[in-house]
């Protein structure tokens, strides 16, 4: 009899590692050369740390913050507002079978590690 495990208590499969990896690099380079046009996006700096693709890879949250931490909830809520077009522009420059919904979300880790590195430090 198989065995059936539970996925999310392994973590991420390779291919959603990559596909997460691919679409990061495509989203970079997309807002490098400024190939989203949306008044919304206009002149917008953001950095995307990770992607994390779905297990069926038609979803994708995007970890992404703004350069210099300031306004990083404003540009989350420009690029949820232009995921569709976002979405657009990567379906031409990925090679995947579906272009995966994408939901972006405020990367946090940069916080979180800096208040280790204090509590570490002892200047908490």
């Amino acid at each position: 009899m198989a065995k059936h495990f539970d996925s999310s208590a392994r973590g991420p499969s390779q291919r959603q590692l990559r596909a997460g990896e691919l679409i990061r690099h495509a989203l970079a380079e997309m807002f490098q050369r400024d190939e989203v046009h949306d008044e919304g996006l206009r002149g917008l700096n953001v950095t995307f740390s990770e992607v994390k693709a779905s297990p069926d890879l038609r979803n994708a949250t995007v970890f992404a913050t703004a350069l210099g931490g300031e306004g990083t909830g404003d540009a989350i809520a420009a690029l949820n507002r232009s995921a569709s077009k976002i979405r657009g522009v990567l379906g031409r420059k990925i090679d995947m079978k579906f272009t995966p919904q994408l939901v972006f979300r405020a990367d946090r880790s940069f916080d979180e590690a800096q208040r280790i590195d204090d509590l570490l430090s002892g200047r908490s």
